[in-house]
């Protein structure tokens, strides 16, 4: 019959092989690349969205510090709002693990900042750049997480080498930091990344699994699910110690921005050692990857180094106050006084010395001169 194959005809049925092999590849690439757009906008959307939360969350603290409302800030409707849109934010990232590679979604944390510090301009231009270059060059390996296929690289040499020289690091860092009180921000901040590159890899395959249960696959009967849930969960929690703790110690730029530089750095390196990213990916992709890297970094380092903090002065400035005149035509910083004088730091009624000296002894100041009082009185 026209337009079926033949199969009785060898050549024809080698021809039509040929052709699914051959096609194999291309319909691979496309759904890579869909998976890869999901990923991306589903990372893209949570960072935004964490970064809309942490503002709504500042805003209902400033709010309450401001008034005279007794109420704690979680009993305000705004807080909990920016607690909400900061969960919806992190289910986006974490759907997003399960659609794209960690080398891809982890750098896209800089939308975040992008979104919190966005009036400097060169910084944001920049991040924005190499966000656009990691996307673009990011590595388009993608694959089902089933439960077998993450025993297969849970027990693969690549990981088994980087989890052997994470520990060893770790407990270097952590002997350095707790023994030998080295509080440095570098330190506590490795301590966090290392930490973090475990939870990222645990949740893309807690995500992955998930994904594929809901799809029909079941996963959750794998000891794996189990396994690297409570990594997850516990790996974050001692992360959230450990940002407690550096937050106390140094200003929350300086965290934000060498924090993402260390975390981006090892999350890519976890992902391309555990779920072998990178594999098949020719030089040029990965030398603009890590242009592209290199290029959110410099650009978070200046957003982050723009938002300088306003130092404290606990004097006035005489132009600052509506109707007193300026006394010094340099605007120097002088105590105002009520009595409009050219004086500073004089008593208005000073006290006559001859009174002072008509007063008795238990009047004065006890165990001081009654000469000295009077020299410092004139």
């Amino acid at each position: 019959m026209a337009g079926r194959l033949s199969v009785t005809d060898p050549s024809e049925w080698e021809r039509y092989k040929e052709q699914q092999w051959l096609a194999k590849p291309i319909r691979a690439a496309t759904e890579n690349k869909f998976e890869n757009l999901i990923g991306t906008l589903l990372a893209i959307f949570g960072n935004l969205v964490i970064s809309i939360s942490l503002n709504v969350q500042k805003y209902s603290h400033v709010k309450l510090s401001g008034s005279k409302d007794p109420r704690s800030y979680f009993r305000t409707k705004t807080w909990w709002l920016g607690l909400l849109l900061m969960l919806l934010g992190e289910l986006g990232i974490f759907t997003s693990y399960a659609y794209a590679p960690l080398s891809l979604v982890t750098p896209l944390g800089a939308v975040s900042i992008v979104g919190h510090y966005v009036l400097s301009f060169l910084g944001c231009a920049l991040t924005v750049i190499g966000i656009y270059l990691l996307v673009t060059f990011a590595p388009n390996t993608h694959e089902k997480l089933s439960g077998r296929n993450l025993q297969l690289h849970l027990l693969g040499l690549p990981f088994l080498l980087y989890l052997l020289v994470v520990i060893i690091i770790f407990c270097l860092l952590l002997y350095f930091y707790k023994r030998q009180k080295a509080a440095y921000l570098v330190i506590i901040l490795l301590l966090v990344a290392l930490l973090g590159s475990v939870t990222i890899v645990a949740a893309k395959g807690v995500s992955g699994m998930i994904i594929l249960s809901i799809q029909g696959n079941i996963q959750l009967t794998y000891p794996i699910f189990y396994v690297m849930l409570v990594c997850m969960i516990a790996t974050a929690v001692y992360q959230a110690a450990f940002l407690h703790e550096v937050s106390k110690l140094y200003d929350a730029s300086q965290i934000a921005s060498l924090s993402y530089v260390l975390s981006t750095i090892i999350a890519v390196i976890a992902g391309a050692t555990f779920y072998l990213e990178f594999r098949g990916t020719d030089a040029l992709h990965i030398c603009m990857f890590i242009f592209g890297s290199c290029m959110a970094f410099l650009g978070v380092f200046l957003i982050t180094k723009s938002k300088k903090k306003t130092a404290f002065e606990p004097y006035v400035m005489m132009d600052a106050i509506p109707g007193l005149r300026n006394i010094f035509d340099k605007k120097s910083p002088v105590q105002p006084e009520l009595s409009g004088s050219f004086s500073y730091g004089t008593l208005e009624n000073p006290i006559d010395t001859q009174q002072l000296q008509a007063l008795p002894e238990t009047q004065q100041e006890p165990n001081r001169p009654r000469s000295d009082i009077v020299s410092k009185l004139d």
